[in-house]
């Protein structure tokens, strides 16, 4: 796939998540207000969690020296996993007190200053990110990632569907592509033995990454994969199977997202 046609899908997968926001609560105070399944985070908070990522993005597509300085001072300040989460946090909190339109324009702003920031990138530019490097491709499936999975959030909370659709195959990518960056969240090692990723999305197509041969298999849903690596769902309610030790033992791990190991979801 082109990065042109990653930025498309990451500018349809916004779109949609807007029209799912405002199908199901418009701008009303009280529904953007309504608690999601993220623990402490309304449907404001989601939204403003949102443009909060995309500004950031921004920041480091348009000014990388500037993302560099405010990340040291983050890291200074309260050390590597706490910083970011503390600022992720606040982000959130400090958003999700906006008016529900006012945080609805600044979302859009957001998202729309990204698609232009990534669009001017010269080809092979490399942005810096928390973790690593990112290229165009890489953040805008990163984009498209995080929109999908507090869509989640949002949809549960709102009683809408949540509308299931080709660009997921991004959210297994970037989740498998991701294994060893979970491991090492956790402080472990990551193993040196591959793992191959198979699953089927409605309508049967099989999303496959890996080596063919790989003795470590993931095999099932590709939907409750997607859960689970961005971690919207319990390990033992996932429709998803392994075979081989260290495949199990990702599962009970893996994180698609940057940073410091996630809560997870309780069991269903």
């Amino acid at each position: 796939m082109t990065t042109g046609a990653v930025l498309d899908d990451m500018r349809a997968e916004g779109a949609e998540l807007e029209r799912l926001l405002l199908r199901g609560a418009g701008l009303d105070p009280a529904r953007w207000a309504l608690p999601t399944p993220s623990p402490g985070w309304s449907v404001a908070h989601q939204i403003a969690h949102l443009a909060w990522t995309d500004e950031q993005s921004v920041r480091a597509a348009t000014d990388p020296d500037a993302f560099r300085r405010e990340t040291r001072r983050m890291l200074n300040a309260a050390g590597p996993g706490g910083a970011l989460l503390d600022s992720v946090d606040q982000g959130a909190a400090d958003g999700a007190r906006q008016p529900s339109g006012e945080l609805l324009e600044r979302w859009r702003a957001s998202r729309e200053a990204l698609g232009r920031a990534l669009a001017a990138q010269p080809e092979g530019a490399r942005m810096p990110w928390y973790v690593k490097p990112m290229s165009v491709a890489g953040m805008a499936g990163a984009r498209i990632m995080e929109m999908w999975a507090h869509g989640e959030d949002v949809a549960a909370a709102l009683g809408e569907p949540h509308p299931v659709t080709d660009r997921l195959a991004h959210v297994v990518r970037l989740g498998t592509r991701a294994r060893d960056s979970a491991y090492a969240a956790h402080g472990l090692e990551p193993p040196a033995e591959p793992v191959r990723v198979e699953v089927t999305a409605p309508g049967g197509r099989v999303w496959a990454f890996g080596p063919e041969d790989a003795a470590q298999r993931v095999t099932g849903d590709a939907v409750d994969f997607c859960r689970l690596v961005t971690q919207r769902v319990h390990r033992d309610d996932a429709e998803v199977r392994a075979e081989g030790a260290e495949a199990e033992r990702w599962l009970g791990i893996a994180q698609a997202f940057a940073g410091p190991p996630g809560a997870g979801r309780p069991r269903a």
